[in-house]
């Protein structure tokens, strides 16, 4: 077995180990969208979009159906989304989201990532303006024509349409994610996975050092059990 076993280890044990960080923000996600619109997912359109994603990353079918029962317990404690926004080292914008049952502890940590890095915590909407917020919808081409797809939908607020290996991937603008979801309902496609992304609209060019210096900033925080995305100017 030797370094080829330990090697093979440490990938399964690193997968194993982003596949329970996912499970647990869908678990969070769930709880959120049952206590904002309740248990249905037929009349809870977050709640669907949740689901889907969950499937679409593998979570198991009674992991969704504990978290959602555990969600309708009016004892559950919810979570509260909150974005904080600063600057790495080298001037890099960075935005952090976070979803939470203890805000004290989510913002004394997320500001120590900042401090420790070289970086530092700022207020709201100091580098959100270099970032465009859009929705993201991911489903199987199959047989659809993505011309006439783009043609479709272009009423109900599409503003790309890529595909990659076989999926397609529609962008809207934040504000359009529930026009787009219903009419991609109607049309009887199956979306593996909806959410929210940011994209910059300016890059920042580092050196291979100063990469990696962003690199282990950002692992800091990814590990964090609060901290669902991070998203950074960096080219």
């Amino acid at each position: 077995m030797g370094r080829a076993f330990e090697f093979r280890k440490e990938r399964k044990f690193k997968r194993w180990d982003k596949m329970s960080k996912v499970f647990t923000r869908l678990g969070k996600e769930i709880v959120m969208a049952v206590k904002s619109g309740g248990p249905d997912p037929t009349a809870n359109p977050r709640l669907r979009t949740v689901i889907q994603n969950a499937k679409g990353a593998q979570m198991p079918k009674d992991r969704i159906e504990a978290a959602i029962k555990r969600a309708s317990n009016k004892d559950e404690k919810d979570y509260e989304e909150l974005v904080y926004e600063g600057y790495g080292p080298f001037g890099i914008a960075v935005i952090v989201e976070t979803s939470t049952d203890n805000i004290n502890r989510t913002v004394a940590n997320i500001r120590s990532y900042f401090t420790k890095a070289g970086g530092s915590l700022g207020t709201s909407g100091s580098v959100s303006f270099m970032f465009d917020h859009k929705a993201v919808f991911r489903f199987d081409k199959g047989e659809l024509d993505m011309e006439e797809l783009e043609f479709e939908l272009i009423d109900f607020g599409l503003s790309e349409i890529d595909e990659n290996e076989g999926e397609l991937f529609v962008y809207t603008e934040f504000a359009d994610f529930g026009s787009m979801q219903k009419a991609l309902e109607e049309k009887g496609i199956e979306v593996i996975s909806a959410d929210f992304q940011r994209f910059p609209t300016t890059l920042t060019e580092l050196t291979e050092e100063q990469e990696e210096i962003i690199h282990k900033m950002i692992d800091k925080m990814e590990e964090d059990d609060d901290v669902n995305n991070v998203y950074t100017n960096m080219a």
